[in-house]
């Protein structure tokens, strides 16, 4: 065994997102910095590959948060060659009766879209739209803020309260009462108050299950649509934001940004376990034996592997020990990506400019669509035809493939990690099929452009990217898993039970999605606590 005798002032655990995020910004205070990532690349979720020779798409995540702004103008990542692409319009909603709804910034072009469904939604989007980016201003600073400590809430905590609350008072009272209603609602009965139109209601209802194992009927999936708002603008579009050459080129920009301010990044550098000594992380040891010295070790993986996998048990009591064992993990989500000889002909977009299809693809043509596809999952089983939440980077990147050619990212939702029968390594073919059939519907012949493709099922999730459960938002975003309680009560504060220990993934506030606020947020509290 070998034993690094210059101590670390932080070592973080995993090279997604969140952990190059935290590591920068430790950098950049002057902290001496260790990131260490199992894979042989960081990015973690967030990563860019050959699909196949000439196709490059983003593995798994593919939008950005949208990734903090702060971020991006504190690290310099435009100086690291960092590019957004923001398409218009930001969904496009196919139908297979050769309709499709499309929904922009712009308010008066969304509802122009939304006319034809009915005049009714048209205009009542314009007061949805205002109500709704309202209301995210204000959750907008709830998800910058550090949860306050329940048991003894200090003075900051209690300031930063007192501005939320203020903030609250000058929502005035219609907004303040619809945002004590809307928390607790089922997206499908927030959708429903709003909108008479199935289309407009389904393209609502998606933002709140979106990263959930939950229908559009479940209770408290509006408390998701409104954290994906308060992350971006607040549009009633939501948002569509890619990365010119795939999210990996964000990951690589962290990194490039982490390593200007004196980060040490090692890859292929798998952690074994946490090291202590009395009750205090220590540092880490790698699996080949290395121990590595640190007077703060930061997780950047999730919740259940940081504490199940990373810890001895005897870390913590044994009441702790049940919560997180209880901590719900249960991913739903696969990834395909298609590797295409053309551009598929959306029967919606026929006559259309190309353009309407460069943001995001709704493929979920009502909630109860969205519903059934949810009763499949619940019982164990493979949707038969699942939500999709479609992208064709390609369209506004033609670097990611060749000539003529287009890359193809699906996120499909449910299908459930734990099986009622059969395994993953079955059964995984039977998602991409009944992908490309669902698709089939709306872009009839798509199968016949099909170069290439790759199914990432739940099971990939957990043992390539090492995602617990394959969740991708690191645990479920219910309203029991939020805020002071994530990922457990007590735990919420970005410091973990064991004392030298932080937590950074997107198992803590403000969540999932590539918006680097988990990672923000956790370096803001290292920094107070070490000086």
């Amino acid at each position: 065994m070998t034993v690094a005798h210059a101590a670390f002032d932080a070592v973080v655990v995993g090279g997604g997102h969140n952990g190059l995020v935290a590591a920068a910004l430790l950098g950049r205070a002057g902290r001496r910095t260790l990131l260490l990532e199992r894979r042989a690349v960081v990015g973690g979720a967030a990563v860019t590959d050959e699909l196949h020779p000439g196709y490059r798409v983003s593995t798994l995540a593919h939008a950005a948060g949208p990734f903090r702004a702060s971020l991006v103008r504190e690290l310099g990542l435009l100086d690291e060659g960092l590019s957004f692409i923001h398409p218009e319009p930001r969904v496009f909603a196919a139908l297979p009766d050769r309709t499709g709804l499309a929904l922009s910034a712009d308010p008066g072009r969304s509802a122009d879209s939304i006319r034809p469904f009915s005049s009714r939604d048209a205009a009542r989007y314009a007061e949805f739209d205002a109500s709704l980016r309202h209301v995210s201003r204000l959750l907008a600073r709830v998800l910058e803020m550090t949860p306050p400590d329940v048991d003894r809430p200090g003075a900051k905590d209690l300031w930063s309260l007192l501005r939320v609350g203020a903030g609250f008072r000058r929502l005035g009272r219609k907004d303040a009462q619809r945002l004590l209603r809307w928390g607790p609602m089922a997206v499908a009965d927030f959708a429903s108050e709003w909108f008479e139109s199935e289309p407009m209601r389904a393209v609502l209802a998606a933002r709140g299950i979106t990263g959930a194992f939950a229908g559009p009927m479940s209770a408290g999936t509006t408390a998701n649509l409104l954290l994906h708002a308060a992350a971006g603008d607040g549009s009633g579009a939501g948002s569509a934001v890619l990365v010119r050459g795939g999210l990996g080129a964000l990951t690589q920009a962290l990194a490039a940004a982490a390593r200007r301010r004196g980060v040490e990044i090692r890859t292929g550098a798998a952690v074994e376990r946490i090291t202590l000594r009395d009750g205090r992380a220590t540092g880490v040891a790698l699996a080949g034996g290395e121990e590595i010295a640190a007077r703060a070790v930061v997780s950047a993986v999730d919740p259940k592997r940081t504490f199940l996998g990373l810890l001895e048990p005897t870390a913590l009591d044994p009441d702790d020990l049940r919560r997180i064992r209880c901590y719900r993990s249960a991913g739903m989500a696969s990834k395909v990506n298609l590797a295409l000889s053309g551009l598929p002909s959306f029967t919606a977009a026929r006559g259309l400019d190309p353009a309407v299809l460069g943001g995001r693809i709704h493929v979920g043509p009502d909630v109860a669509a969205l519903e059934r596809a949810f009763d499949d999952a619940k019982h164990g089983g493979v949707s038969e035809r699942p939500y999709l939440d479609v992208t064709i980077p390609s369209l506004t990147d033609p670097g990611l493939a060749p000539p003529g050619g287009h890359v193809m990212s699906v996120y499909v939702q449910y299908t459930p990690h734990a099986l009622k029968s059969g395994t993953w390594r079955e059964r995984r073919d039977e998602v991409g099929d009944r992908v490309l059939r669902t698709l089939e519907a709306y872009a009839p012949g798509i199968g016949s452009l099909v170069v290439a493709r790759q199914v990432l099922c739940p099971a990939d999730l957990e043992e390539t990217f090492g995602l617990s459960g394959g969740h991708p938002y690191h645990g479920e975003p219910a309203l029991d898993q939020l805020f002071v309680a994530r990922p457990l009560l007590g735990w919420a504060r970005y410091r973990a039970p064991v004392a030298g220990l932080y937590l950074c993934s997107a198992g803590t506030h403000p969540g999932g999605g590539v918006t680097g606020g988990p990672g923000a947020n956790a370096a803001r509290e290292i920094l107070a606590d070490r000086g």
